[in-house]
């Protein structure tokens, strides 16, 4: 298993990182005093992030070490050989002019029958059979959304489930993820409120369970949000709430920084880990450059979705643990366990630029190099 999760992470980086700490290299350079030479390696490490940037290629699809066939790859490699592109020819009337139609009709089915079992179920009286009813309702609608895309979903440790009244987290990539976890078990969610098909999903959703959807000017309320979070969470009768800390969809190959949010309000975290296969399609939904339909059609015309998903124990913060750092804790078992690496960035810099704090902070801990080996105080210039 280890050594398939290796073969399916990113490639070799294009240059040899040297990932020395400022402090250490700083340090040995200037030897006790400021020295001009000091510019060089900021002028390094800012060759090293154009060249290869460890945090926007994040947001593109992973780069796979062989072709599957699938026409996001390089399509030049179908001219190789005849026989090569001849497979390839074969690849595209089984996805475009089999697959493909049927997966449209049973989606199409799917949200019929989700609209439909809703409206019916809603006009229950609150209740035990209500519950009941509308959690088997959006297991059996979730479970044939993943068929509609000839998924294969491994779930692991099965022990560690959720349970009413706590948080569970996990890494986000796609849509999928939430239609990957609600057909093992029902969660409420925690999220914005969109439009199209995915707002006609939620209002559908609505109509029988209760979710904590926010408009986006209200995402940015924190302690709104923490509110409704904690206020859920308080009642240990209801679903457990589902988040995804990241705050935005990362290409699998890493886990971005956790927001403080959901570690703020107490209770029981329920970490969970997905991992998708990409050899047999892109599960990655890059929202800058697709609209959902594109996406749609993107994952209708690959070959499958197949992905391992572990549930892992629960997790509480200790004593005198803040949120970052419960955050990150967290972060890096989630990591671990989907063999993914671990980067400190925020997944906001995917629509944002970079925040003036980042900077001034590297400049502070240069300026603390300079400080501490007393070439300010002394003058000394090398």
């Amino acid at each position: 298993m280890e050594e398939n999760r290796e073969d399916h992470g990113l490639a070799e980086g294009i240059i040899q990182r040297d990932e020395t700490p400022m402090e250490k290299e700083v340090v040995g350079q200037c030897r006790g005093c400021f020295s001009l030479a000091d510019v060089m390696y900021f002028s390094k490490k800012g060759c090293e992030a154009v060249a290869e940037d460890e945090v926007t290629r994040r947001f593109s699809s992973e780069e796979l070490l062989s072709w599957n066939l699938l026409s996001r790859t390089n399509a030049n490699l179908h001219h190789v050989s005849w026989k090569l592109a001849a497979v390839w020819v074969t690849g595209i009337l089984i996805r475009y002019c089999l697959l493909l139609p049927f997966r449209i009709c049973l989606s199409v089915f799917s949200i019929l029958l989700l609209v439909l079992a809703t409206t019916v179920v809603g006009r229950f009286p609150n209740g035990r059979v209500k519950g009941w009813l509308s959690n088997q309702v959006q297991m059996i609608c979730a479970t044939l959304g993943i068929r509609c895309l000839s998924g294969l979903v491994h779930f692991h440790n099965r022990e560690n489930k959720p349970q009413e009244g706590g948080i569970c987290v996990a890494n986000h990539t796609s849509p999928l993820d939430v239609l990957i976890l609600a057909s093992d078990r029902c969660y409420s969610l925690v999220g914005q409120v969109h439009g199209g098909l995915l707002g006609v999903i939620q209002k559908s959703c609505m109509r029988t369970s209760q979710h904590v959807l926010f408009e986006r000017s209200e995402m940015k309320d924190r302690h709104l949000v923490r509110k409704k979070i904690r206020e859920h969470i308080a009642d240990k009768a209801k679903l457990p709430i589902l988040i995804f800390p990241e705050g935005t969809c990362i290409n699998n190959t890493s886990v971005m920084m956790f927001k403080k949010g959901s570690f703020e309000v107490g209770g029981t975290i329920h970490p969970v880990a997905i991992k998708y296969d990409p050899r047999f399609g892109d599960a990655f939904w890059n929202s800058t450059k697709h609209s959902m339909m594109t996406y749609a059609f993107n994952v209708l015309t690959s070959w499958a979705i197949v992905c391992n998903v572990w549930y892992l124990p629960p997790m509480v913060k200790e004593e005198e643990e803040d949120a970052v750092h419960f955050a990150d804790r967290v972060k890096a078992v989630i990591a671990a366990r989907a063999g993914m690496s671990v980067l400190p960035w925020d997944g906001g810099l995917k629509r944002k630029k970079v925040k003036e704090s980042f900077k001034e902070e590297q400049q502070k801990k240069y300026c603390q190099i300079v400080i501490e080996n007393g070439s300010v105080g002394n003058g000394n210039v090398c």
